[in-house]
């Protein structure tokens, strides 16, 4: 059964919705139960709610319950919005030398005038303050849409243009700006312009004086929301620059069953769902991950970063620990390291034994390796047998000839890093 809703106004709507239960009221009413989807056509220009309760009486006459009109003043109100967000942005373009940054991604640092990308910011700033003055022609600030307006602006040694001073924060260039040269700028909407110091080696927040180093780009992206809490989520209080980063973080607290099409695994929801499909279903056909330099397509992030490094020579940042003299390539590896090695945490414990690990994987592992015995993983090549994948991983260079461990003074290779170090100390009386 289909019910079509017409009203008819100096607004179009039209909604459709399939009719699925009714229940008859007190007063003979019948209250219609719709599924959750449902369609909605309104004109271009045009957008407009309408509630999914809708009631029939005895006689058949359908009216919907209740419709919501178009909000204009809202849409005025954005407009407005992103006027002074634009005027802000032009005003510090056009009388700094603070320069934007589109992106982070592919090749390093990317223009936001033109498609050039570079991997030092010094360059990029470099070429925008020598090439682009005409923030008219920014394409992506011009047409960006204010649920996603945020604008990344690299303040290195930033200074005013009209006068030559020297400005520490770019709240304190923009009060200067109106009070000094009554260049006009608007303080009552939130600030989505976020600045960046490329001031040493290290990436840290133009903002925090703690200088704690991020790692990634991204992550000290993640970070400045700390500092820019235009959006709250209700749920969890965790702040967000734009509307769109908070639409996306709710999917997060979104409770459900959520299955995938491809293998039936179950998720609890959507954001979980997707990361599955993306990371399992889609990248083992379709690798996402490609070199910005010669296009290659790779699965993981970490071999595309082994590739950057020993192809093009791109000197790949480390994490360094801060209570030894290790460094890591990935994030995932130096939490590991810190768990293991530093913060001793073992929340997963045995029951047959004393023995308690950082990670479920590694419990299960000694739990078949030590008690029940399990050699589960076959050499194809010898038939030999291991407990773990890794063992056999690593017994598998034997049969490649993967010779990865290297002496750096007489060039000895080893199949195990452990004849390697017991190379390096009994040869050589170094110990790594």
């Amino acid at each position: 059964m289909k019910i079509e809703i017409r009203e008819v106004t100096t607004k179009k709507v039209v909604a459709t919705r399939h009719l699925t239960d009714i229940v008859k009221d007190k007063n003979q009413q019948y209250n219609f139960r719709t599924k959750k989807s449902n369609t909605i056509g309104i004109n271009d220009n045009q957008k407009g709610e309408i509630s999914t309760d809708v009631k029939a009486n005895s006689n058949n006459k359908v009216k919907p319950k209740k419709v919501v009109q178009n909000n204009t003043n809202k849409s005025k109100e954005d407009a407005v919005t992103k006027q002074k967000h634009y005027t802000n942005i032009k005003a510090i373009l056009e009388n700094s030398n603070a320069t934007i940054i589109r992106h982070r991604g592919g090749i390093g640092y990317a223009c936001g005038y033109c498609i050039k990308q570079y991997p030092d910011a010094a360059d990029l700033k470099r070429h925008s303050l020598e090439t682009h003055d005409d923030v008219s022609l920014c394409y992506f600030v011009n047409n960006m849409t204010l649920s996603k307006y945020i604008i990344k602006l690299d303040i290195t040694s930033l200074r005013c243009k009209l006068c030559d001073t020297n400005i520490k924060r770019l709240e304190d260039l923009m009060t200067h700006l109106q009070n000094t040269h009554k260049v006009k700028t608007f303080t009552d909407i939130d600030n989505h312009i976020i600045p960046f110091k490329f001031e040493s080696k290290n990436l840290t927040c133009a903002l925090c004086e703690n200088g704690v180093p991020f790692h990634k780009f991204k992550s000290l992206l993640e970070h400045m929301t700390v500092h820019y809490r235009n959006y709250v989520c209700e749920d969890c209080d965790a702040g967000f620059i734009n509307f769109e980063q908070l639409r996306q973080h709710r999917s997060v607290h979104e409770s459900g069953s959520y299955s995938c099409n491809k293998c039936n695994k179950v998720f609890n929801n959507t954001r979980k769902l997707k990361a599955h499909i993306r990371a399992v279903h889609v990248m083992k056909s379709q690798p996402l991950s490609k070199c910005g330099y010669c296009n290659q397509a790779f699965l993981y992030f970490h071999t595309k970063e082994k590739h950057l490094q020993e192809v093009h020579g791109v000197q790949i940042a480390r994490i360094k620990c801060q209570a030894c003299d290790r460094s890591f390539l990935t994030r995932s590896n130096y939490t590991k390291h810190m768990k293991l090695n530093h913060l001793m945490l073992r929340p997963h414990a045995c029951t047959q034994c004393d023995k308690a690990f950082a990670y479920l994987a590694q419990l299960k592992e000694h739990e078949r390796r030590v008690h029940m015995g399990l050699r589960l993983y076959n050499c194809d090549e010898c038939l030999k047998t291991f407990s773990t994948r890794k063992a056999l991983q690593q017994h598998m260079r034997i049969h490649t000839n993967d010779r990865r461990f290297k002496c750096n003074v007489c060039g000895q290779a080893f199949i195990a890093k452990i004849s390697w170090r017991g190379h390096m100390r009994s040869k050589h009386g170094e110990v790594v």
